[in-house]
C-alpha cells in the first residue's frame, strides 16, 4: 500500500488535473492598455510633473474594469506605447508614482473602512445604552406616568435605530467600501510594464 502512495507522489499530478508554467501563469494575470502617450495615464487639468502628477479619472476606471475579473494575486499591466515616444527615465518615473498613488489609496481605504466600523460600533454601544435606559424607566416606574410615557417613547425607538443603524455600518456598509480597498490593492502590487507598438 505505501509503495503504490510513494510511486503517485512521484509521478507527479493525477490525471485530469492541470498545473500551469509560470509563464503561463504570468499570461492570465496581464492586463494590456493601450495609451496615445504618457499623458494618457494623467489628468489633463494638472500641469505638475510625472512625479506628482494626479492620475486620470479615465484611467482609473479602465484599469478597474480591467482588473475586475483578475484574482487578487499580482497582476502584470503592460502599457502599451508608441515606440518612437518612449522614454526610459519618464516611463520609471511614472511606475513610481502609480506604485505611490495606489499605495496611498490603499492606507485611504483601509482607514475609512476602519472610521466607518468604529462609527458603526459607537452607534451600537448607544443604541443598547438607551434601550437599557428605556428598560431601567419601566422597571422602576411601572405605574404609567406622563413623563414616564415621554421616556419610553423617546428611548426605545432611538435605541433600536442607533443599535440597527450602528450593525448597518458594521456589516454592509463596510463590505461596499471593500470593491475600492481591492481594487487599490491590486494595483499596489501590480507590475507596469511598457511595450512598444
Amino acid at each position: 500500500m505505501h509503495d503504490i502512495q510513494k510511486k503517485r507522489k512521484k509521478k507527479g499530478p493525477q490525471p485530469g488535473t492541470f498545473v500551469l508554467t509560470q509563464d503561463e501563469t504570468r499570461q492570465l494575470s496581464m492586463i494590456s492598455l493601450w495609451i496615445d502617450d504618457y499623458n494618457d495615464i494623467f489628468s489633463d487639468f494638472d500641469p505638475r510633473p510625472y512625479s506628482e502628477r494626479a492620475l486620470s479619472v479615465d484611467f482609473l476606471d479602465e484599469a478597474n474594469r480591467a482588473t475586475r475579473d483578475k484574482a487578487s494575486g499580482q497582476i502584470v499591466l503592460k502599457l502599451l506605447a508608441p515606440a518612437n515616444k518612449r522614454k526610459i527615465n519618464d516611463e520609471n518615473t511614472i511606475k513610481k508614482r502609480l506604485k505611490e498613488h495606489f499605495k496611498r489609496r490603499v492606507k485611504m481605504a483601509e482607514e475609512e473602512i476602519k472610521k466607518l466600523k468604529h462609527q458603526g460600533l459607537l452607534f451600537t454601544v448607544i443604541g443598547i445604552l438607551l434601550m437599557i435606559s428605556a428598560s431601567f424607566v419601566l422597571f422602576k416606574h411601572p405605574e404609567t406616568s406622563f413623563l414616564g410615557s415621554f421616556l419610553l417613547v423617546f428611548l426605545e425607538p432611538a435605541g433600536w435605530f442607533f443599535f440597527w443603524e450602528g450593525l448597518a455600518m458594521i456589516i454592509f456598509e463596510s463590505k461596499k467600501l471593500k470593491p475600492n480597498l481591492e481594487f487599490n490593492e491590486k494595483m499596489e502590487k501590480c507590475e507596469y510594464e511598457f511595450v512598444s507598438y
